[in-house]
């Protein structure tokens, strides 16, 4: 294990996704502590270009844009944060459970698992997000966890089903080791890799999941998100006012969040994916 850290540790992808993640979540824990004004105070005109007092300009209430954009990225990580969680422990229990102990344990499973991933999880999403009156970013987050979990639970129940005949799990059994206890020590720890992996994947996803439906106006309220930024943007028409600066800095923040995210799970498949490393 230590030498495959090591190993990770010489990928560049993986390096160059960290730092850049790392950067980002710097920059957006510290400047906050250097600016305290209110992102939500209006300080200038609407749409004013970018200035020596104003990084990036003010978007169309007058608002400090670069100090939004600080607060809407740390909403946007958190609630990937969360979605990615949520997503992963419930791919990973469902895919466990049915890999493990099959029958027709794994065919109710597998039918629910497979409901959900022919029913698309943005339509399940939004519908979810229509039907509750007051969300906060937390419950936006849950709502993104429970609705991307099945492809996580189909790749665990696949790997996991390969697993459940091998030596020192038969041992496992014979000693009268739980069934709980089995898939804990004995077949999580050859996964774990791969569920990290699937976390990775997951938050990242959790990200655009929350800018898709807060640019349809269906994110948090009271907060600012990056998807969110980008609504204020598209039903003010910043492209029409040629107010790049209230919408591109959003997407780009996007964009590298999620770019390093990627590159943070290459660099570990490449790692521990034995096909891709042989």
């Amino acid at each position: 294990m230590n030498h495959s850290v090591t190993i990770l540790l010489r990928s560049p992808k993986f390096m160059f996704g960290t730092i850049a993640l790392l950067f980002m979540l710097a920059l957006v824990l510290i400047y906050p502590l250097m600016n305290r004004n209110d992102p939500l105070e209006m300080m200038a005109m609407a749409f004013q270009p970018p200035d020596g007092k104003l990084l990036l300009g003010s978007d169309n209430f007058g608002r400090d844009l670069f100090l939004e954009l600080m607060y809407g990225i740390r909403t946007s990580m958190k609630v990937g944060l969360i979605a990615g969680v949520c997503a992963t422990v419930i791919g990973l229990v469902i895919g466990l459970t049915a890999g493990y102990i099959g029958g027709l344990v794994d065919n109710l499973l597998t039918a629910v698992t497979n409901i959900f991933i022919v029913i698309p999880s943005f339509i399940i999403l939004i519908l979810i997000s229509v039907s509750i009156n007051s969300r906060s970013s937390l419950v936006t987050a849950l709502i993104i966890g429970i609705t991307s979990w099945p492809w996580t639970a189909r790749a665990v129940r696949a790997q996991t089903t390969s697993l459940r005949n091998r030596d020192h799990v038969n041992i496992a059994k014979i000693s009268g080791h739980s069934t709980p206890r089995i898939i804990v020590f004995e077949i999580l720890p050859y996964i774990a890799s791969y569920v990290v992996m699937a976390f990775v994947l997951q938050t990242a996803s959790g990200i655009l999941s929350e800018a898709s439906i807060s640019m349809l106006g269906l994110g948090p309220y009271n907060t600012i998100s990056l998807g969110i930024i980008m609504n204020w943007a598209l039903i003010f028409e910043a492209p029409v006012a040629g107010a790049w600066w209230a919408f591109i800095p959003a997407a780009f923040s996007i964009a590298v969040i999620t770019f390093s995210l990627y590159l943070m799970n290459t660099g570990m498949d490449e790692i521990f994916n034995p096909k891709i490393r042989s």
